[in-house]
């Protein structure tokens, strides 16, 4: 599978476009708990409208420059991990609704990586997030889309609770 990677806005190929004649539910793909929650919501919405999923791995930039190869293998090794991250994330996508996701691999700060990506790809219909399970808040990328950077957004947003069964998920979908 090929990725459409982004890494400071440098952009190749993808296996699966992005169609605009179907509605495309963008996932954040990171490490959170509450991952299980927005994927499981956007590919039951998918199915049921015959739209499709877009899943987004947002790499921090590396801070070792002090030797140029040194710091190019880092940012090696964590595309390479974000690839991986994906890679398992489409299967369970793919196993879900059907189809393969379309997949964007970025480095930065993922509030700002993703409203970029949303300005490039005009066929995305929905990011789908979920709140944050703990009693830190609902997240930082919650946070900034429904803050500071709400007036940014050119789609909706929705925003699963981080904490419910699937069944609970699918009752809502």
């Amino acid at each position: 599978m090929m990725f459409m990677t982004t890494t400071q806005r440098e952009d190749t190929d993808t296996s699966v476009s992005i169609s605009p004649d179907h509605r495309t539910f963008l996932v954040v793909v990171d490490q959170s708990t509450e991952l299980r929650a927005a994927l499981r919501y956007a590919c039951r919405r998918a199915t049921a409208t015959g739209g499709h999923v877009a899943l987004l791995h947002v790499s921090h930039p590396t801070e070792f420059e002090h030797w140029m190869f040194v710091g190019k293998r880092m940012r090696d090794e964590a595309r390479e991990d974000a690839e991986e991250v994906l890679q398992r994330t489409a299967s369970l996508v793919g196993r879900m609704t059907g189809r393969m996701p379309a997949l964007f691999v970025r480095e930065g700060e993922p509030t700002e990586q993703l409203l970029d990506l949303l300005s490039e790809e005009p066929n995305i219909s929905v990011v789908v997030l979920a709140a944050g399970v703990g009693g830190d808040g609902p997240g930082p990328l919650v946070t900034a889309l429904t803050g500071k950077h709400a007036a940014r957004l050119r789609v909706p947003l929705t925003i699963v609770p981080g904490h419910l069964s699937d069944d609970e998920i699918d009752a809502m979908a």
